[in-house]
């Protein structure tokens, strides 16, 4: 990943809670059959990611390979109207904002039904916090469940090492920064408030 040092960001605590805030992501491994991608919810505990599989997925095969984990924040397109700059010289273009978290780590494979199940359960448990009647494991028949157990394996990949990219145009000047912000906040659609968020906890190199 190309990483100007405008954009680059070191500290732990910053990709971790985008990690957390953005659980879905994308595992990317290279077996002797090439390149292969798969999207999955991830947990992590301390250092260490966490999800589980189909048996039938390829993943199971891929115990102790190399793997990326791509997470992925907010982003959306920026107009270079919305810099004060470009009215006064017109020498702008248009950009694309985003923040990204990158983990490599290695592949471990966890054939056991009572560490999915602890999985599970914190997964459903994070997830269904917003519902008016969270969904417990225990809302199921118990066979069921134990069905459901033998039918996945569960995968760990401790973090080797993170790369953090947040490209929140942090290379121009305050003002067309809070341009920025204020056309995100104008045009409101997708991701676009949650950018704008991203961009003021950035100014001046403060999250």
């Amino acid at each position: 990943m190309h990483l100007p040092r405008h954009f680059r960001e070191t500290r732990r605590e910053v990709l971790h809670g985008l990690m957390r805030d953005h659980p879905f992501a994308t595992l990317v491994t290279h077996a002797a059959d090439g390149l292969t991608a798969n999207h999955l919810p991830f947990e992590l505990v301390g250092d260490v990611l966490q999800t589980h599989v189909a048996r039938g997925n390829e993943l199971t095969g891929m115990d102790g390979l190399e793997a990326l984990v791509v997470f992925r924040g907010p982003q959306g397109y920026v107009s270079p109207n919305w810099y004060p700059t470009k009215r006064e010289t017109g020498r702008e273009v248009p950009t694309w904002d985003y923040a990204v978290v990158h983990a490599h780590g290695h592949i471990r494979l966890v054939d056991d039904a009572a560490w999915m199940r602890d999985l599970l359960e914190r997964l459903t448990t994070r997830h269904e916090a917003g519902e008016p009647e969270p969904w417990r494991i225990s809302d199921a028949p118990a066979d069921h469940i134990a069905t459901s157990l033998r039918a996945i394996v569960g995968i760990e990949i401790p973090i080797e090492r993170l790369v953090g990219k947040f490209k929140l145009n942090q290379n121009h000047p305050e003002r067309n920064r809070q341009g920025i912000v204020e056309g995100l906040r104008r045009r409101d659609a997708g991701d676009d408030l949650a950018l704008a968020e991203l961009v003021l906890r950035h100014s001046k190199g403060k999250p």
